[in-house]
């Protein structure tokens, strides 16, 4: 459980650096970048490792209707991480499309695997993209959505969001998680 916390910790360190500190941010230059997107593939790793091996209370399991639910969330998270969001018609007034289907994506992955190591993941990277929110907010209040784009736009990120699903869904059973039920 150790590797998974330190994987959460370090997710959070690596995306609030610029927020919380930016002035040793900003001293590290462009150096600063590729030590942020070091740090975030170590905790994918810590987090990968730690998840595989925690153990702990298990709450709930998946269900028939939990796993039809989590999959539409999923079409859901998938089309709000797109840049459908930003260059379509119906959600471009919308600050944080990807931070939201991220969320979306740790509620959804919750809902179907109720168990103590799925609640640090799912659920600590579930409250970052909150806090992400909030602090990006704050430190940038001033924000002005992008122009309208078409409708045609949201149904193809959309088509596109489907297809993605049913991809991950595949490597998803190949390792032994099933997503279809």
């Amino acid at each position: 459980m150790l590797l998974l916390v330190l994987g959460v910790l370090l997710w959070w360190a690596a995306h609030l650096f610029k927020r919380v500190a930016p002035g040793p941010r900003a001293r590290m230059g462009t150096a600063g970048k590729g030590a942020v997107a070091l740090a975030l593939v170590v905790s994918i790793v810590l987090m990968i490792f730690g998840y595989r091996a925690a153990e702990g209370a298990f709450f709930w399991g998946r269900h028939p209707a939990t796993v039809g639910i989590n999959n539409l969330m999923m079409v859901a998270a998938l089309y709000l991480t797109s840049p459908g969001p930003k260059k379509g018609a119906l959600f471009y007034r919308m600050r944080h499309p990807m931070l939201t289907g991220f969320l979306l994506w740790t509620l959804a992955h919750l809902l179907v695997n109720g168990d103590v190591p799925s609640f640090v993941l799912f659920g600590g990277l579930g409250l970052w993209a909150v806090v992400e929110m909030i602090v990006i907010n704050r430190s940038d209040p001033d924000w002005s959505p992008p122009a309208k784009g078409s409708i045609a736009k949201d149904g193809m990120f959309f088509a596109i969001s489907v297809l993605l699903l049913l991809v991950i869904g595949w490597i998803h059973t190949w390792l032994g998680y099933p997503t279809f039920g």
